[in-house]
């Protein structure tokens, strides 16, 4: 019999177990080259029942594979810059628990200002995280982002939106993705989260990821921190910290 884990969560917001939900057979669709996603048994309102994913000692064989196959669940695609995952018609979305949008936009830059930054650093300054001062400049990089300032030709990914290394489990199957905030996006930002929080044998999976695109822009590594903004302002919106004076140095690298 397939063990199974529940989640449970009484005061869930309208829809965000469904998301996830649809996040995970979004990525699973991706096809069998692409990275394991957990099992959906089934779910409601207020919980979410997986299968159990038995886990395993990583290595960096299995790091090389993630990366690869990382490669084909992005470049399985989306429909838009902040499309949601398929069978989700709602814009509402959470990212750890901060709401979000899925909202779709014409450019990468535009998506990411408005939908990614600019909610959470509101958020941190109502919650007297950020200044007034730190906020004004987090509006002047979002108005360049939003004006394409760093938008290149890269298509829509299918993403996992919240790739930090808690979401990827090491498993018998390799390393197998889990709790999603899946949406068309930009691949470099799922690759900013592993870089952010870590994983095991990252720089294989970076290499074999380089490697295997035929996508990512020049000097991506560059890039890395202007990937790791939403995430940092949204842990600051909800922790506060160290995580300010992070996302403003990320800011400014890219003034």
């Amino acid at each position: 019999m397939t063990e199974t884990i529940t989640k449970r969560r009484s005061d869930a917001p309208d829809g965000m177990f469904a998301l996830e939900v649809a996040g995970l057979r979004w990525l699973a669709d991706a096809g069998p080259d692409a990275v394991p996603v957990v099992s959906v048994v089934e779910h409601g309102p207020h919980h979410l029942t997986l299968t159990k994913i038995s886990r395993a000692q990583p290595d960096r064989r299995a790091a090389e594979e993630f990366g690869r196959r990382l490669v084909h669940t992005h470049d399985s695609g989306a429909p838009a810059w902040g499309s949601p995952p398929a069978g989700h018609d709602s814009t509402d979305a959470w990212i750890g628990a901060l709401d979000q949008r899925n909202v779709i936009e014409e450019s990468w830059g535009l998506m990411y200002a408005e939908h990614r930054v600019r909610h959470p650093a509101r958020i941190a300054h109502q919650r007297g995280v950020l200044d007034s001062d730190d906020l004004a400049e987090v509006e002047r990089f979002a108005d360049r982002l939003a004006e394409g300032v760093f938008d290149d030709d890269s298509s829509p990914a299918r993403i996992h939106g919240d790739l930090w290394s808690g979401n990827v489990i090491p498993s018998r199957n390799g390393f197998t993705l889990i709790d999603p905030a899946a949406h068309g996006g930009h691949r470099i930002t799922d690759l900013a989260m592993l870089d952010l929080f870590g994983n095991p044998h990252l720089e294989a999976t970076f290499a074999a990821y380089e490697e295997a695109s035929t996508h990512l822009p020049d000097q991506w590594r560059d890039l890395i921190p202007l990937h790791q903004v939403h995430p940092l302002l949204v842990h600051t919106a909800l922790f506060g910290g160290s995580y300010a004076d992070q996302a403003m140095t990320a800011i400014r690298r890219h003034r």
